[in-house]
């Protein structure tokens, strides 16, 4: 297949709805889990009455859904590379960084100011204490690409500060993938490196984290399978055209795989798979078998699944904005004396504040930005990404 065609077939510049919802509903899971755990921490118990697999479901899927944003990362990162440069060992490597640096770091440091600003104020919900090493090290943490590190060395930082963990991992995926590819894009190695990752990633959340709790959700190598089987499916979606027998086939599998880790995860875990770390990468084949389809297929969501569609294009800036609503609501909630029958209005309104508020960052500042930087990195860069969706090259 000439290059060309791989490009086409990894993809075209419109979104494609299935991804989105499929980052709607891992962000919405992220959600969910951090109102929980808030609820948790203040000891409401507003869980009574609902089965063990429903509150596991509901409320503790967190995890679940960055392993699915890691997956869409590494299908989208890869697919995106052959569309802009054909081949993945033709990638241009300082372009690519570039390209990166425009999407993640106005938001990124945005964010740190902010969080920064906060920490000085004395707010308990922001103050990165000392013997997780303070403000400085919590900056130095997440500008070079180790939050996960220093939380598994030193303990949990504060909310807006822990969810940096997951940027940790990707952002380090992507200092290392144009290397990579320039080095390996042309030969087997670069899918031998690829199966390597995703064979591994069970040892990472498991044996290899060496009973070390954050480290066996925060590691590198426990995240790299999700990754490392995005880009497989990206090279394998850019190869072969599906026929549509396999592509119901494939729908059905990887709706199979999702729904029962994420809905019968008690079941996973009875039958050893998240002992041994084996259903995250389950979820994360399941994930990517929906990606192939919707990537081939061009599935056109329905209506009612609008709201999670656009939490899914705006999942970044949710990703990282998200605690603040979480704070300011739940506060709210220990103001009023924690009644029970604001539990269920509390999820609510945090997840569409959060939409509304990651959507805002978005349309009026990290979106406008990373145009602005494209544009002024030269006529070549924008060449390379006049037919990129801005909004589809990164999870949340």
């Amino acid at each position: 297949m000439s290059s060309n065609a791989a490009a086409v077939r990894a993809g075209n510049s419109t979104r494609i709805d299935g991804i989105d919802l499929l980052r709607g509903l891992a962000i919405f899971l992220v959600l969910m889990l951090h109102v929980n755990i808030r609820l948790r921490i203040a000891k409401v118990p507003y869980t009574g009455g609902l089965s063990d697999q429903l509150v596991k479901s509901l409320f503790w899927g967190g995890q679940f859904g960055v392993q699915m944003f890691f997956a869409v990362s590494g299908f989208l990162i890869t697919s995106i590379t052959l569309r802009r440069w054909g081949t993945l060992s033709a990638i241009k490597i300082r372009d690519f960084y570039r390209l990166r640096i425009a999407r993640i770091a106005p938001l990124l440091l945005a964010l740190l100011a902010v969080l920064s600003l906060l920490h000085f104020t004395g707010l308990h919900d922001f103050v990165v204490k000392p013997k997780t090493g303070g403000l400085g090290r919590a900056l130095l943490a997440a500008l070079t690409f180790h939050v996960n590190v220093l939380e598994a060395r030193r303990g949990y930082l504060p909310g807006n500060w822990d969810i940096l963990w997951s940027l940790s991992v990707e952002e380090m995926f992507y200092l290392f993938f144009p290397l990579v590819c320039s080095l390996l894009g042309r030969g087997k190695l670069l899918i031998a490196l690829l199966c390597g990752f995703a064979v591994l990633g069970p040892f990472g959340r498991t044996v290899l984290a060496h009973g070390n709790g954050a480290w066996e959700e925060y590691s590198y190598l426990g995240s790299m399978d999700a990754i490392a089987l995005g880009c497989l499916t990206a090279l394998l979606v850019a190869r072969t055209r599906f026929s549509r027998a396999a592509l119901w086939t494939l729908g059905g599998v990887g709706s199979a795989l999702v729904v029962f880790i994420l809905g019968f995860s008690l079941f996973a875990y009875r039958w050893r798979l998240g002992r041994y770390g084996l259903d995250m990468t389950i979820l994360a084949v399941g994930t990517c078998l929906l990606i192939a389809v919707s990537a081939q297929t061009r599935w056109t969501s329905p209506r009612f699944l609008a709201p999670l569609l656009k939490l899914g294009q705006y999942s970044y800036e949710v990703y990282l904005t998200h605690m603040f609503v979480v704070f300011a609501f739940f506060d709210l909630f220990l103001a009023l004396g924690k009644p029970m029958r604001l539990v269920p209005p509390l999820f609510i309104v945090v997840i569409l504040v959060s939409g509304l508020l990651g959507a805002m960052v978005a349309e009026f500042y990290s979106e406008p930005l990373n145009r602005f930087l494209r544009n002024r990195w030269g006529k070549e860069l924008r060449a390379q990404t006049v037919k990129l969706s801005v909004a589809q090259t990164t999870q949340g």
